[in-house]
């Protein structure tokens, strides 16, 4: 019997990788001949980077870069076990957990981190760059990335403009002479699992800016300054990004991804399940075991258990999810792909006791899951 277990990770307790070391280590004892698989998986959100590392056998890379006040900070990426893959966290880089609340002010906070992520990462001679965009701090429309990549963002008199969401207004033009060659042969994808166009009602600026510390009258300003980034772009690239799907996640970068990296927007789950390549993994399974630390009626919507789903479905592979949390209507998960659906937690305990022993948690109903297939075996 082959057992693949694919689980995100459980936030603030278990990392993809813990959690399924936590699920074959239950599972082992009642079913110590089957063959397990284990491929730690994300949704392109946090934990992505450390999902992808473990799937492949690959390494964190450390690196100080420019924070989104400009001040500098830890970062990280990934590289893949084959080197050929390079995974980014924009948040690690320009992530709004970066920022005091005090201090939040998208008018002033700059990608550029992220940039410098991305020119690291081709230091590294990657053939494929995977880069996630939630939880920004930002609403530059990618300009700082763009600065530390080498690309000329000029005022009126020459000039390069200043960091974050004011400075586009100031754009007179864009010099991509200066580009970093080493971008036009590197396969970039983001994960972008909202649809937000760069501008307008439900733009970034409208929709995110809030969150981020903008006031109403910074929305207006942010927005049409992103508009008139816009029309700089169609101008000086001929590329038309101000309406287009995802273009206005992380506050632009998703469309700055676009305009400037040729940058392709995808679902992050489905970014993962290539990258992983659980679909190989797949093909000659019985069973897969994922799960998260919620699993409810939001599930459905581009959410790593559904993914791994879906997917395992075309190989008829029965489904099991795990959660630490089931709500009422998490029913709507059979109808996408889920057989069976478990809470890992034994009963009504604080949320700190279900922190603390997560991986016991999961081991022991990983066990009693175990003991249903053995016996429906017999």
């Amino acid at each position: 019997m082959k057992i693949v277990i694919a689980p995100d990770s459980f936030k603030e307790s278990l990392t993809a990788m813990e959690a399924a070391l936590a699920i074959e280590n239950g599972m082992q004892k009642m079913l110590p001949e089957a063959e397990f698989v284990k491929v730690p998986m994300a949704d392109g959100g946090e934990g992505t980077v450390q999902s992808l590392v473990d799937a492949t056998g690959g390494q964190i890379i450390p690196k100080k870069v420019t924070g989104p006040l400009g001040e500098p900070v830890k970062a990280f990426f990934g590289i893949s076990g084959d080197e050929k893959t390079a995974v980014i966290e924009m948040a690690a880089a320009s992530g709004l957990h970066l920022v005091p609340s005090e201090k939040r002010n998208p008018l002033i906070t700059t990608t550029r981190g992220t940039g410098e992520l991305i020119a690291a990462a081709l230091d590294h001679g990657v053939e494929h760059i995977i880069i996630g965009i939630g939880g920004s701090a930002t609403n530059d429309g990618g300009s700082g990335m763009a600065k530390s990549l080498g690309i000329k963002l000029l005022d009126a008199a020459g000039n390069e403009i200043g960091e974050g969401g004011s400075a586009l207004g100031a754009i007179a033009a864009i010099d991509m002479s200066h580009a970093d060659q080493r971008l036009s042969s590197v396969k970039i994808e983001v994960a972008c699992d909202v649809d937000n166009p760069l501008t307008g009602p439900k733009g970034a600026s409208a929709i995110f800016g809030p969150q981020k510390g903008a006031s109403p009258e910074m929305v207006k300003v942010l927005d049409d300054n992103l508009h008139h980034f816009a029309d700089i772009i169609r101008r000086d690239l001929g590329k038309d990004i101000e309406h287009l799907s995802g273009a206005g996640a992380a506050g632009g970068l998703g469309g700055g991804l676009l305009a400037f990296l040729s940058a392709e927007l995808k679902r992050g789950v489905d970014i993962v399940l290539e990258a992983t390549m659980l679909e190989e993994h797949l093909a000659d399974a019985d069973f897969v075991i994922t799960g998260e630390g919620k699993i409810d009626g939001q599930t459905i919507f581009g959410k790593t258990p559904i993914g791994v789903a879906k997917t395992a479905k075309k190989h008829n592979v029965s489904v099991i999810a795990i959660a630490g949390n089931v709500a009422q209507d998490s029913d709507i998960v059979h109808e996408h792909g889920i057989d069976a659906v478990f809470s890992i937690v034994p009963g009504v305990i604080p949320l700190s006791e279900a922190f603390e022993h997560a991986s016991e948690y999961v081991e022991r109903l990983s066990a009693n899951i175990a003991s249903i297939i053995k016996l429906s075996r017999v």
